[in-house]
């Protein structure tokens, strides 16, 4: 990882629980505030004013709200777009943000099963209620609780609490128990602990920030799930601090870059063609269109805790193993194959 300077999110987190909304009441906009929480802006190109206010909010000193090359580190779930759009930070703070029924708690379970074979335990925090799609996770986790009294208790009894997925629904993020829940954390001495905050409810798509500073955010795709193309992550909209910060490989953050460029690109296609037709479209945003498609195709995966119902075995694939596959797609290797050739599989051979 390069040598960087960074917010110390964590801290911002703890002592100003609603970060957006003070972040406003003293003049700084919350989509700044977001975006440098996020990474995508990084704090050499934020104004003075703006850190020392940030400070000033959080009632702390400019060096404890600056953090010099902090190493952060990514959960690797073998879920090809996952990985690679929105990679999951440990002990990080990840939000899914998805409308009702386009399969984000499918995404849940399948890596809860995945990292549960390498050691992790998964906890939901989420109100006694029926929502559509959420049986689809509940199944899966170690542990369901209702309150974060019962939350505590289940972390409490953990003992490796670097392995531990908290998943929490947002009503606790608008009622302030989650902030409470990291104070009881915190007073514990407890390490940060590896938080998935999702909206069984698909309100949260039409907010601008749903959750508050996230360290990864991951959208999902109406479109996608529209056309079948599961899992529909939305590969433009996706980020991770991982990413914006260089704290991953190089190859993965520079095949990232071009493969988001493309499918922007391949998207403004696609509507382009409903609207004038094939035809009139150039050659050669014909060819990225096609390189489009099969990147696309590529990113479906199919998933072992939809077995039952897809009856095709599922597969993980190593973020490394993904990052060669696109870029071999990317460079034409595969423009002998038609997108179905790709659709549903795992790594290339």
């Amino acid at each position: 990882m390069k040598e960087n300077i960074r917010l110390n999110v964590s801290l911002l987190r703890r002592r100003v629980p609603n970060l957006t909304s003070a972040a406003k009441t003293v003049g700084l906009r919350p989509a700044t505030v977001s975006n440098l929480c996020t990474g995508k802006i990084s704090v050499g190109r934020a104004e003075v004013k703006t850190i020392v206010t940030l400070a000033n909010l959080a009632n702390c000193t400019l060096d404890e709200l600056l953090i010099q090359g902090g190493k952060l580190t990514m959960i690797e779930t073998g879920i090809k777009p996952l990985d690679l759009f929105a990679p999951i930070v440990q002990g990080g703070t990840n939000g899914f943000v998805a409308r009702s029924q386009v399969g984000q708690f499918v995404v849940l379970a399948e890596m809860t099963k995945v990292l549960k074979e390498k050691g992790y335990q998964s906890i939901l925090l989420t109100p006694d209620k029926t929502y559509p799609g959420l049986s689809d996770l509940e199944g899966f986790v170690d542990a369901k609780c209702h309150s974060i009294d019962e939350a505590y208790a289940e972390v409490s009894l953990i003992e490796d609490k670097d392995r531990i997925l908290l998943y929490v629904d947002r009503s606790y993020i608008v009622s302030g128990e989650l902030y409470e829940l990291r104070e009881r954390f915190e007073g514990e001495s407890y390490p940060e602990i590896t938080t998935v905050l999702f909206d069984p409810t698909g309100e949260a798509v039409d907010e601008e920030d749903p959750f508050g500073p996230l360290d990864t955010l991951c959208y999902f795709d109406i479109d996608l799930s529209t056309r079948g193309m599961y899992p529909a992550i939305h590969p433009v909209q996706s980020t991770s601090t991982l990413l914006e910060d260089d704290a991953l490989d190089s190859s993965h953050t520079t095949i990232n870059k071009k493969a988001k460029k493309l499918l922007r690109r391949y998207k403004e296609i696609r509507v382009l063609m409903n609207t004038i037709g094939k035809d009139k479209i150039p050659e050669a945003d014909l060819n990225l269109f096609q390189i489009g498609e099969r990147l696309e195709a590529y990113l479906s995966q199919p998933f072992y805790v939809a077995e039952e119902f897809t009856k095709t075995q599922g597969q993980t694939v190593q973020i490394q193993q993904t990052i060669q596959d696109i870029q071999h797609i990317l460079q034409g290797q595969y423009n002998h194959l038609e997108p179905k050739d790709l659709t549903y599989k795992g790594k290339l051979n």
